[in-house]
């Protein structure tokens, strides 16, 4: 099934999941460039709506200052570029991390484009063509419609830890464990109450 965006809503979605995933597990800053070329280069053969995407990131720019000059104060590495006497205030370290971080979330911004060029109708369709039950490619489709707030709370979330110096790389596996836990159980609890509203919507309609 092809759509006027030319291509398989199913091949969009298999194709953000790859590009995702690659962004969220590749440490190499260079690597991650290319992912988000890459991302950019579908996104713009696609059509996809760019705008939106670029607005997004302009907000996320200042961010590599803050997570830069973080990481330089609570987990120094590198050379140092500013300091404070013998403070260091700004280091190479910290710099890439922070560019690391704004690469990280601008791949899954602009890869998002990517699927918003299918309407969730389109991929319904798709997901029953692969044999999947019409509930399931609905529950699928209204998930991906959930991404976007999704991604905020875990950027506010993965934020709030960049800010405190925190590399989950170098924690313990058991205390890294933890600290997950404590991360997903508020996202994960805002997500519920969003479905139980959603979920209460759809039975006032006879879903």
């Amino acid at each position: 099934m092809t759509t006027a965006k030319g291509l398989d809503p199913r091949t969009k979605l298999v194709m953000v999941l790859c590009l995702s995933s690659l962004a969220v597990l590749i440490p190499n800053i260079s690597v991650l460039v290319g992912v988000l070329l890459v991302s950019f280069l579908i996104s713009i053969m696609l059509k996809g709506d760019l705008f939106p995407a670029f607005k997004q990131l302009q907000k996320l720019l200042w961010l590599i200052v803050i997570v830069a000059v973080a990481q330089s104060l609570f987990a120094p590495g590198g050379s140092v570029i500013v300091a404070l006497g013998t403070f260091p205030l700004l280091t190479t370290g910290g710099l890439i991390k922070g560019a690391e971080f704004i690469l990280r979330m601008a791949v899954i911004v602009v890869s998002a484009t990517i699927v918003a060029t299918s309407n969730y109708r389109e991929i319904v369709q798709g997901l029953v063509q692969w044999k999947i039950p019409y509930e399931i490619a609905f529950m699928v489709s209204i998930a991906i419609r959930f991404l976007p707030m999704l991604t905020e709370e875990i950027k506010d979330v993965m934020l709030a830890i960049q800010l405190r110096g925190v590399e989950l790389e170098k924690i313990p596996f058991k205390r890294r464990l933890q600290i997950y836990s404590y991360i997903l159980t508020p996202i994960v609890i805002g997500t519920v109450i969003k479905a139980e509203k959603l979920a209460t919507a759809m039975e006032t309609r006879a879903f």
